[in-house]
């Protein structure tokens, strides 16, 4: 399971502080923490909490890079800030993201392949989400057609089914999920599937509750990769036991403690 850090985003408050005051301490203790409580990979997000997304943007990864080698998954609607992001980043990153809107994949695959990054893409074309399991794998195969047009392999896209908030429509959670199955099969090799997990709880009670039931039916289906909050011990927890229950690691008795000795002394 590769496990994106959600944290370093502008929409929360002490990002926002922390960009606005260039407090590059801050934002190095969220990514070193994240890290070892089981990120895999850093999601940076300048959100809305600065004038210039594009230096603000570039600012964060430098202060990231400052710190780790880890990969940095560049997180912004905006075609300039994601280049800024991919510019500013050695190493190991990814594009997060684009739409499966033929326009969209025109602009950022290029800009993907032309910095060797991994790209997520979202089951969203010109018709917007789409509301079923087929809508959403004819999205995928789009994706994947236009990757192959730029000679971007597989393993490199990111696909996401798109989770809505349980709370304003309930049918999707189920849908998702069967399209997280169903994705395994457009491809050899397939590609990895991500979602955004805080999502599917905004606006609900009981969030962490909810994120954490769904993370591990979603692993269950073949889910491979998600942006979470690696701080919530109780949502990691779930996650290494579904993965340990689906035979992807080793069982002992200290599993949890083994899991995360392997970050935490990285």
């Amino acid at each position: 399971m590769i496990i994106i850090g959600e944290r370093i985003n502008g929409m929360f408050k002490a990002v926002k502080e922390a960009i606005a005051t260039r407090d590059e301490a801050a934002i190095q203790d969220l990514a070193l923490r994240q890290l070892a409580e089981g990120a895999d990979m850093l999601d940076i997000n300048v959100g809305t909490a600065a004038a210039d997304p594009v230096d603000a943007m570039r600012w964060l990864v430098t202060t990231v890079r400052a710190v780790t080698s880890a990969p940095l998954s560049i997180d912004s609607p905006n075609f300039d800030t994601v280049r800024a992001g991919l510019e500013a980043c050695d190493g190991e990153k990814m594009i997060n993201s684009t739409t499966g809107q033929e326009a969209a994949l025109d602009r950022f695959l290029p800009l993907a392949k032309e910095h060797d990054a991994a790209v997520v893409a979202l089951c969203i074309d010109e018709n917007g989400v789409p509301v079923d399991v087929d809508g959403r794998c004819a999205v995928a195969l789009q994706v994947l057609a236009k990757a192959m047009e730029y000679d971007i392999s597989p393993e490199k896209l990111y696909i996401d089914p798109i989770v809505i908030p349980v709370k304003a429509d309930q049918k999707t959670p189920g849908i998702v999920l069967e399209s997280i199955a169903q994705f395994h099969s457009l491809a050899d090799p397939a590609p990895h599937i991500v979602v955004g997990l805080s999502n599917l709880s905004q606006g609900a009670v009981d969030r962490k509750l909810i994120n954490r039931v769904f993370l591990t039916m979603a692993i269950g289906v073949g889910l491979d990769a998600a942006i979470v909050d690696p701080l919530d011990t109780e949502l990691m927890d779930a996650m290494i036991t579904a993965e340990l229950l689906m035979n992807k690691t080793i069982y002992s008795d200290s599993f949890l403690a083994a899991y995360r000795q392997k970050y935490q002394t990285a």
